[in-house]
């Protein structure tokens, strides 16, 4: 087996034979979702520091910054204000529901999520995903498809459609902003932004499954 097609193999054992059974046992490996996601992150660092080939300033730096903040600010306050003014209207009920309710669990959220949940999600699926695959996805637009497309299959956990179809759209969005910026660190601002907003806005319940992942 030669280094393209074990990177080929590598790439659908861990991001879709996994995904798929994670789904198939769910209900059995729900408290386990967590520590998986830091194992593998660590085992994803640990290949990416390992790596003479990776730069290790992708991960702090601010990259190219500059050239995306307008479009990753714009799209995120028109996003969030059509989404405010949709979800108010078929889910009223549930409308911020978390800050409101539950305002104790909410600001522990906005602490805590950007470190213990985007920022490996956003190491695996950009940083790690990109790099690692880059010889056999040399197209960047097929990095940023497939990287959004596994980013929601690994969402399919939460077992709806809902889930699944944010976590698509947003992987989009992030994997667009790592291409363009080569940033970690943009790339966890961006996610945390519309995360929060997502569980702010009373969306959570989509993406609960006993456990943050």
């Amino acid at each position: 087996m030669n280094a393209n097609q074990y990177r080929w193999c590598e790439l659908f054992l861990v991001f879709f034979l996994l995904p798929i059974i994670a789904y198939a046992f769910r209900h059995q490996l729900a408290n386990w979702l967590f520590p998986a996601l830091i194992i593998l992150t660590a085992v994803c660092t640990y290949l990416l520091l390992t790596d003479p080939h990776f730069k290790r300033f992708r991960l702090t730096s601010l990259g190219t910054f500059s050239t995306v903040k307008r479009r990753l600010f714009s799209t995120f306050f028109i996003g969030a204000l059509f989404s405010a003014m949709f979800y108010g209207l078929v889910n009223q009920e549930s409308w911020f529901d978390m800050p409101l309710n539950s305002t104790r669990d909410w600001l522990i959220l906005l602490i805590a999520y950007p470190i213990l949940s985007v920022l490996p999600q956003e190491l695996v699926f950009r940083s790690y995903f990109f790099h690692r695959y880059k010889r056999i996805l040399p197209k960047k637009t097929s990095r940023v498809v497939l990287s959004a497309a596994v980013f929601a299959l690994a969402h399919c956990v939460y077992d709806n459609w809902v889930a699944i179809a944010l976590s698509f759209v947003g992987g989009l969005l992030f994997a667009y902003t790592y291409a363009h910026s080569r940033s970690l660190a943009v790339c966890v601002l961006e996610h945390s932004l519309w995360g929060l907003w997502v569980f702010t806005l009373g969306l959570g319940q989509y993406l609960d499954s006993g456990v943050t992942f």
